[in-house]
């Protein structure tokens, strides 16, 4: 992973009419306030010829993307040799319902109500 670098934190006094009007627009584009302050500004200063020519990317909304686990390690979640997860709910050996677990078939592979059934 990339080293961030250290955002600035800048203490801004706005209208209160002015803020709600953009707050309404980061709303609508998914954004949070401060984030549609400084889309706005970068938005600018491109357009005058101000931009720094390297600047950090914008931070990338919504959850990060998630890690792939370590070579041997499953994690939460996980599907295991059986595909089932870590919750369970999936097929033992052989394809069967693990031991304890009423499945589609019962013992030797007969249907659980018997040969008739």
């Amino acid at each position: 992973m990339t080293a961030r670098r250290e955002r600035k934190q800048v203490l801004l006094r706005l209208d209160p009419a002015v803020y709600e009007a953009l707050a309404r627009w980061a709303s609508d584009e998914l954004r949070s306030a401060n984030s549609q302050i400084e889309f706005l500004l970068r938005r600018a200063l491109a357009e005058a010829g101000r931009l720094p020519s390297s600047p950090a990317p914008l931070p990338r909304r919504g959850r990060p993307p998630r890690q792939q686990p370590e070579e041997g390690r499953a994690g939460a979640g996980d599907e295991g040799e059986d595909g089932a997860g870590a919750r369970g709910g999936g097929k033992g050996p052989a394809g069967r319902p693990p031991e304890g677990r009423t499945g589609d078939v019962g013992p030797a592979g007969r249907p659980p109500d018997g040969p008739g059934a």
